[in-house]
């Protein structure tokens, strides 16, 4: 045997066994650690005497650390999450982000690294523009349908629901960024402005239910169903005018005060509209027009044969007429015969049918003045105002924006005036709030206009009617306005000529159909009933407007309302 065997050997010839490899702790040794491992330590018999140089044997609890980016710590290492963590690294760049994500959903979270996120929230946004703007383009030609309570509920229900997706999404936004990476001053300062930006977020959608909800709540209680009214005949979806080519309607100016007992009906127009092309004729009575006559269909014909009240020389006014059918239901065939019998009254007299009436309180018509910003109006001279002797003040004369108060006794004041005078004045009243009152001016002022029209007396126009009637009064506004005033010398109202009145209000009509003639640059009247002004030549003072309209100047025939009113 030789030594070398021998070297393998224990007493008794047996082999010796190889020492057991260490078992694995679950960590290699860093080089950093442990130095350099000699050749053959691994193989070093565990019980030998003879030790080789090395690192001690690490057991747990020894106090050494793990090493930096290993076992729990590598994930911080990992490039998925690296990513996610990079971003701003301020208060500053936070919050900016995460309102910029007000304006384009979705930026703050690619910001983040949430591509996925980020992507699916900005595609989001944009179906829902495109669907708004979609929704928008395909309503243009049929602009009633906003009047309609489905859309209204509609409207409500997608703003609140707004309200709290833009809630949630500045909220993840500015989780997303990773505001726990800030100082404590950072979170709190960061945390607050949020909180307020989330809030504010919430205000535009919350102002846009409420406002149509008092819209909706307004027509509700001012228009009523068409099935309440037995006098108004069903309203067809595929034909409301019921194949009419004219729409009448009565426009009553109620001259109610808390001293007064009664409706008393102090301005009356009768506004006969075109349905195809929006061309209108505007009547005025006046309101001391005596003894008119109802059609064989009225129940008052039979207590009136030869006219309202024809047995008194000075009564049977026609502003008397809704308050005499309503105190007297007996002989106006039922309760609430006023509105009926007026519009019988009227219609009789001009020759028309008239079909719907609205009539406004004096001094809710002075809020609806004041909700669209008052009324540019040319003051043909000063206008005294309040009492019989004017001492509330004085309108003066020029072009001026009048307020609602300003407005109301423009139309109403009496003062070195009379009635005559004042009928050309509210006619211009009339023309002004249907020319000013544009739609972009009712959008604006919509809550205003709908808490002020809630101070309208009352109207028998039904809500069925309301969405054909919205592009129908676009129409008016684009085109031509006739008036025609029946007031003397033309027209007596204590002894009126029933036969060339309606002759007259025929023929109003008629010219009402032809095309406009081109508008003059000279020769335009500068206020109602004023005598048509030549152009004043350089150095040479004008003449003094005379008072408007007097029984010299005043024309037989309807005029355009822009020349008359200089609008």
């Amino acid at each position: 045997m030789s030594k070398r065997d021998g070297d393998n050997t224990v007493p008794g010839g047996r082999k010796r066994r190889p020492p057991r490899r260490p078992r694995p702790t679950g960590r290699q040794p860093s080089s950093a650690e442990d130095g350099p491992q000699p050749s053959g330590s691994a193989k070093q018999p565990s019980g030998s005497a003879k030790q080789t140089p090395g690192p001690a044997k690490q057991t747990p609890g020894s106090g050494q650390r793990p090493a930096a980016g290993l076992g729990k710590g590598k994930k911080v290492g990992d490039g998925k999450s690296a990513s996610r963590s990079a971003g701003p690294a301020n208060a500053g760049a936070i919050l900016g982000w995460t309102l910029l994500s007000i304006v384009v959903p979705g930026t703050a979270h690619l910001r983040a690294g949430h591509r996925r996120t980020g992507l699916i929230l900005i595609g989001v946004y944009a179906v829902v523009l495109l669907g708004a703007l979609a929704f928008v383009l395909s309503t243009l030609d049929n602009v009633g349908i906003y009047v309609r309570s489905s859309v209204h509920t509609t409207v409500t229900v997608l703003a609140v629901l707004g309200a709290l997706c833009w809630f949630a999404l500045v909220l993840s936004s500015y989780i997303a960024l990773g505001p726990n990476r800030l100082n404590q001053q950072g979170q709190i300062v960061s945390g607050i402005v949020v909180g307020v930006v989330c809030v504010a977020v919430m205000a535009p959608f919350a102002l846009a239910a409420t406002t149509v909800q008092a819209g909706s709540d307004a027509m509700q209680n001012i228009f009523r169903s068409a099935a309440d009214d037995p006098d108004i005949a069903p309203i067809k979806e595929d034909n409301p005018w019921n194949g009419k080519n004219r729409v009448n309607f009565l426009l009553i100016g109620g001259d109610a005060a808390g001293n007064r007992t009664g409706v008393r009906t102090d301005s009356m127009n009768v506004a006969s509209v075109d349905i195809a092309t929006g061309a209108t004729v505007l009547y005025s009575l006046p309101r001391n027009l005596q003894h008119v006559h109802f059609p064989p269909s009225s129940p008052l014909r039979k207590q009136f044969p030869n006219g309202f009240m024809a047995e008194l020389p000075q009564g049977g006014l026609l502003n008397e007429v809704w308050q005499y059918a309503t105190d007297h239901p007996d002989l106006a065939g039922g309760k609430n015969k006023g509105p009926r019998a007026l519009m019988d009254a009227i219609g009789h007299t001009l020759g028309l049918k008239i079909d719907y009436y609205a009539m406004v309180n004096m001094y809710g018509f002075a809020d609806l003045v004041d909700a669209i910003g008052g009324l540019k109006i040319r003051v043909e001279r000063d206008i005294k105002w309040g009492g019989h002797y004017g001492t509330a003040g004085t309108i003066k004369a020029g072009t001026q924006r009048l307020s609602g108060e300003e407005t109301l006794w423009y139309g109403r004041s009496r003062v070195e005036s009379d009635d005559f005078n004042r009928m050309s004045r509210q006619r211009c009243v009339i023309a002004a709030f249907a020319q000013q009152a544009t739609p972009d001016v009712i959008l604006r002022n919509f809550s205003n206009l709908a808490r002020a029209t809630k101070r309208l007396a009352q109207t028998n126009i039904p809500q069925e009617l309301l969405e054909p009637l919205v592009p129908l009064a676009l129409k008016v506004k684009d085109a031509k306005i006739t008036s025609l005033q029946f007031v003397p010398p033309d027209y007596w109202p204590g002894n009126p000529d029933w036969v060339k009145i309606r002759k007259a209000s025929a023929k109003a009509i008629q010219d009402s159909l032809k095309p406009a003639r081109r508008a003059r640059t000279a020769d335009v009247a500068a206020s109602p009933g004023v005598p048509t002004a030549t152009a004043t030549p350089p150095g040479t003072a004008a003449a003094r407007p005379t008072a408007t309209p007097t029984r010299k100047t005043q024309k037989a025939g309807a005029t355009s309302l822009n020349e008359a009113c200089g609008l």
